[in-house]
């Protein structure tokens, strides 16, 4: 049966325009290169080695392993089962299908037409550089705390092999503890019930991460198990990383495909436990109310937002490393239902799990057992694997090899993002060395989270420095793009790379519905702001962590006009207004395709009438087919 989301943004390739697109791209990985230049506008050319995917399925296994990651495993269950079951996967696939595969579409036709990383993409618009330097800092953010989570991962993964699982049993100096063990359901006496919190929790709170009551006394030390197991993440990220593309390209077979093995696996085993089906009906029953909700649409957009992990720049990056004829349309649909799919199937062995968990303990209430988060993972999760009767070791290493890959999967784009920026500026620096250099910072940034106080530090660092910076940063992009650069000149730039036509579809997605969706959640989130409940520097530090990322814009806005304005050639309005357009060497990385097509670039706006009123220019911005 044809899937209407695909129909609608299909687009068939002619054989002339195929034809065209073959004899532009430059396949070979070996003979690729990259225009480099910094960011003055009266630089030319300077030609660089650039890494390319060894095979066009390298790209998308390892945009998979990108996208599919924490969030599908522990986010997308809980906010779904608070936000109406099934019902939320209504407005979810439907933000999915107007927001969530465009802007994924979008960033990846940038990234291959250009080769440039988040960065030197704005060459498209030099002023608004700063939007690329804001998202690096954004996803520094993430890097830093992203793999103090593997190391946790680690961790547990390490401690499942032992003959009982620690945390199924109780330390001796633990108060008002329960055996995650123990199968049945405590009766209240006296209020001894009261209070009462399982071993699985008080392991991950007093032996994994140590935590602090409050952040009052500040972080502490880490812990050095913790360090070590963060030490091995990232030896992993970059043995994987030490040869660019190439090796990332060969590992993404593994991390792509290997975690769906596993997810099958559990799935089947978790299908086989007792109480799992209620616990996987409680989880997709719809409830119809919710729908009317702004909140639960509000949740979808979000979820669909940094499940895809679209605006942070690694899409951008891998993308980057294409070959110019790649079909990234057929890639961005494979990759946003896959997540989506994967997402589903990720809450049914969860919420199957705490259905079995709901069952062996006598609660019949499943919302009370259901945690967010790193909870979910870390304490209900073992929480329930402890009470299986039957080889319970197995099925913690399964599941927590399954997430440890996925998170080296994840944390790989996000460090490729980064490196890509760093070497697009610097491209006299050798790869390892910058590879070297990213992941010996991450590490020790990494130890801050390890701390009595890092999970705490952790949710500032990750509400000021990355969801704040990350959507204030995503509208700014999309304006850029959809109405300085423009969805008519997209559209062009499709049609010169891959031989095709854009349809409506993805027209009023990209200059209208993406915009307005992401600009609506931003309101939204400022109109929910508080300080977090820490000590005020800690408010201040993520403060001004924001602070910074903003500043980009005018800063490299104010470079840019300066840059032009240093020529003597320009008025400062005009230097302004100029500084919003196309720098002389955007374009494709080969210098000769970038010749064709700066010259149908040029006879094609030659050939246009000057529009004089806004409805002109929008219609032609959007409508335009040229």
């Amino acid at each position: 049966m044809e899937n209407l989301g695909y129909a609608g943004g299909q687009v068939e390739p002619g054989e002339k325009g195929t034809q065209a697109a073959d004899s532009r791209s430059v396949a070979s990985p070996m003979n690729s290169s990259i225009t480099l230049q910094t960011i003055s506008d009266d630089t030319k050319t300077t030609t660089s080695t650039r890494d390319k995917w060894g095979r066009d399925i390298e790209f998308m296994l390892s945009c998979i392993a990108y996208s599919v990651g924490f969030g599908n495993i522990w986010k997308f269950p809980y906010t779904a089962l608070k936000h109406g079951g099934g019902a939320f996967l209504l407005p979810y696939l439907i933000v999915l299908f107007i927001v969530g595969r465009p802007i994924y579409y979008l960033e990846m036709i940038l990234g291959q037409f250009s080769s440039r990383g988040c960065v030197k993409l704005y060459d498209l618009a030099p002023a608004m550089r700063g939007i690329g330097v804001a998202q690096t800092i954004a996803m520094f953010v993430v890097m830093t705390y992203y793999a103090p989570v593997l190391a946790i991962t680690f961790r547990y993964f390490v401690a499942s092999f032992s003959s009982t699982l620690p945390w199924s049993e109780c330390n001796p100096s633990w108060a008002n503890c329960v055996n995650s063990s123990f199968v049945g359901r405590l009766e209240p006496t006296n209020g001894t019930a009261v209070g009462l919190q399982s071993s699985a929790e008080l392991y991950f709170l007093k032996e994994v991460i140590h935590k602090a009551p409050s952040l009052e006394d500040g972080l502490g030390m880490p812990d050095w198990k913790l360090a070590l197991c963060l030490l091995f993440a990232w030896i992993v990220v970059a043995t994987i990383l030490i040869r660019g593309a190439k090796s990332t390209g060969k590992a993404s077979y593994f991390l792509a495909i290997f975690p769906y093995v596993i997810i099958i696996i559990l799935l089947l085993q978790t299908l086989m436990l007792d109480g799992a089906m209620q616990g996987i009906l409680y989880f997709i029953t719809p409830q119809w109310d919710k729908l009317l909700s702004i909140e639960v649409w509000y949740e979808a957009v979000t979820q669909c937002f940094f499940s895809l992990s679209v605006c942070y720049g690694g899409i951008i990056a891998y993308s980057s490393f294409n070959n110019f004829s790649n079909n990234v349309h057929r890639d961005a649909v494979i990759i946003s239902w896959l997540d989506t799919f994967t997402s589903i199937v990720a809450g049914c062995i969860v919420f199957g799990v705490i259905g079995n968990l709901a069952y062996v303990s006598g609660q019949p209430d499943i919302q009370k057992l259901a945690r967010d988060g790193a909870g979910l993972t870390f304490m209900t999760y073992p929480d329930a694997i402890a009470k299986f009767q039957f080889l319970p070791q197995l099925f913690a290493a399964l599941f927590f090899l399954m997430l440890f890959i996925v998170g080296v999967g994840s944390n790989l784009g996000v460090t490729t993002s980064i490196i890509t920026a760093i070497r697009d500026q610097r491209p006299q620096l050798r790869h390892w060395q910058v590879v070297l250099g990213t992941v010996t910072v991450g590490y020790f940034f990494g130890l801050l989270y390890l701390t009595p106080g890092g999970f705490d530090f952790l949710d500032v660092i990750d509400y000021y420095g990355a969801k704040y910076v990350t959507l204030t940063f995503a509208v700014l992009e999309l304006a850029t793009v959809a109405w300085i650069y423009g969805v008519d000149r997209i559209c062009r730039d499709i049609r010169f790379m891959l031989g095709i036509e854009t349809s409506f579809y993805w027209r009023v997605c990209w200059g209208l519905i993406a915009p307005a969706a992401t600009l609506l959640i931003l309101i939204f989130s400022f109109a929910d702001f508080e300080l977090q409940k820490v000590p005020m520097g800690y408010n201040v530090l993520g403060l001004f962590i924001y602070a910074i990322a903003v500043l980009q814009l005018p800063g490299w806005y104010c470079y840019a006009v300066w840059r032009r304005r240093s020529k003597q050639t320009e008025s400062l309005r005009k230097a302004a207004h100029n500084a919003l357009k196309p720098m002389d060497i955007w374009g494709p990385e080969s210098d000769t395709v970038r010749l064709q097509y700066q010259a149908e670039e040029e006879q094609y706006q030659n050939s246009q009438p000057l529009e004089r009123s806004t409805v002109q220019r929008i219609k032609k911005r959007m409508f335009n087919k040229g």
